[in-house]
């Protein structure tokens, strides 16, 4: 595998989608690089750092990262393994009308803060898109209508949550971030996951939820069905897709997916895999 691909899934006039894929095989800081455009990306699979200054961001399948034009970054992959992200760049003045004017510097379009937790059910938005688009099954108007819904729900004042805390309590939960990342279908205790970072598990439990707002072992439960997203469209076997993300039973991985998405696993793969329409 090449160390970086790119495959493009949509071009209008109004948005443009891109499937990027990376090898991960730098584990350092790379080089510094610099986006032209304003670029919005979500990524479903693996993780790595976005380093903005003193600012960095764990990309990984909870959030969607905000790379603004002429800001330099440097990324780095601390977990082996790569990484995948839908990567949407949307005409400018779309955007100024479907992001909240509160998250919009002035001047030149440019989003604050650099990065934001998406909730589950645009987790599964971005899956529909980019299965229906690789599968040729979502015609353009369908796909510009749900990219368009993907980036409203990804700021969305009920639909997506800004980090909290000091920048402190921010670097730990990133180091927790990391350590679940790396290894999302372990069955991990929370003595483990606190030793890893070097903190108590009661201290860890509650800076977490002041800076994700949402519990640690939810935001891993969503780390592992975000990996059941991505592989449902090419897996036929849905028990042994539940004990490889690390659940008791196929009936448990069924009642987690349905209650976060609103449809059970082999729905959500009938939608994937449609076929593409005919005239």
């Amino acid at each position: 595998m090449p160390e970086l691909e790119v495959e493009a899934l949509l071009r209008t006039p109004t948005v443009t989608v891109r499937d990027v894929r990376c090898a991960g095989t730098c584990q350092h800081k790379g080089p510094e690089e610099c986006a032209t455009s304003l670029q919005l990306v979500f990524p479903y699979r693996g993780v790595y750092v976005r380093h903005l200054g003193s600012d960095p961001a764990v990309a990984e399948a909870n959030h969607v990262v905000i790379f603004n034009p002429g800001e330099g970054y440097r990324i780095s992959h601390p977990v082996h393994g790569g990484d995948a992200s839908v990567v949407v760049v949307a005409d400018e003045a779309v955007l100024r009308e479907l992001v909240p004017a509160a998250l919009q510097r002035r001047g030149v379009l440019a989003l604050d803060p650099h990065q934001l937790r998406i909730d589950p059910h645009t987790q599964a938005l971005i899956a529909l898109l980019r299965h229906g688009l690789r599968a040729g099954a979502a015609a353009s108007l369908e796909a510009e209508t749900l990219t368009l819904t993907l980036v409203r729900r990804a700021f969305g004042t009920l639909t997506s949550h800004r980090a909290g805390g000091t920048a402190g309590r921010r670097r730990l939960v990133d180091r927790a971030k990391l350590v679940l990342a790396g290894d999302p279908t372990r069955r991990w205790t929370l003595a483990a996951i606190a030793a890893e970072v070097d903190a108590s598990p009661v201290y860890l439990t509650q800076v977490f939820q002041d800076v994700e707002g949402v519990p640690l072992y939810r935001y891993h439960l969503r780390l592992r069905l975000a990996r059941a997203l991505d592989l449902l469209e090419r897996c036929e076997d849905l028990s042994a897709l539940a004990f490889e993300l690390g659940f008791s039973s196929h009936s448990h991985f069924s009642a987690a997916f349905r209650q976060l998405y609103g449809r059970s696993p082999s729905a959500f793969r009938r939608q994937a895999i449609r076929s593409p329409r005919r005239c």
